[in-house]
């Protein structure tokens, strides 16, 4: 899985923020990627529900590496608990995305998809005003995870994101749409 990036986009970047770090994927972060994913219920809602599995895993991660564009998710004490990567789609190479992410589980419903969006998307707004992203129909959790950020469904499509043409459902972030969002959601917990 290789993919175009536009010019001056940076798909690795190294980001931080608070105890979160984000940084490209190495070889070396095979065996703490693979022990993150090894959780049946992270892939339950996904196309991929048998990813878990590590010989799986291992395919999967090979294709992580490949793509020069995933990046390793860390927290403060330095374990590994997820990644997530951007890409572009095969059907509008310029458009910028975001995806393949995962988090274990002990990171669900708190702010960590928040912090890793916000930095990944702050540094993708530096160089785009849209971001993009390309969920499975039968993903309902990360549909409204991805609506919760302020992204809007705009269609379907069959797209190669590297596995032969999968139908997805996108999804559009503006800029301008996220920093109203982002803003709306720091004044909502200064406020609990």
């Amino acid at each position: 899985m290789a993919f175009m990036f536009p010019q001056g986009f940076d798909p690795q970047p190294s980001l931080q923020a608070g105890d979160m770090t984000l940084r490209p994927i190495e070889e070396n972060d095979r065996d703490g990627m693979t022990e993150a994913a090894s959780d049946p219920l992270i892939w339950s809602g996904h196309p991929a529900h048998d990813r878990h599995d590590s010989a799986v895993f291992s395919a999967y991660f090979d294709m992580l590496l490949s793509s020069s564009a995933a990046l390793t998710i860390r927290d403060l004490a330095g374990r590994i608990i997820g990644c997530t990567v951007y890409y572009t789609d095969t059907n509008a190479p310029l458009r910028l995305s975001i995806g393949f992410t995962f988090l274990v589980r002990d990171h669900w419903g708190g702010i960590t998809n928040r912090i890793v969006k916000r930095l990944t998307l702050a540094h993708l707004f530096e160089t785009s005003t849209e971001a993009w992203f390309h969920i499975a129909p039968s993903n309902l959790r990360s549909q409204k995870a991805t609506s919760r950020l302020g992204a809007v469904y705009t269609h379907e499509a069959d797209i190669d994101l590297g596995s032969g043409s999968t139908r997805w459902c996108c999804y559009c972030l503006t800029r301008e749409g996220w920093q109203t969002n982002d803003s709306m959601s720091v004044l909502g917990r200064r406020s609990l």
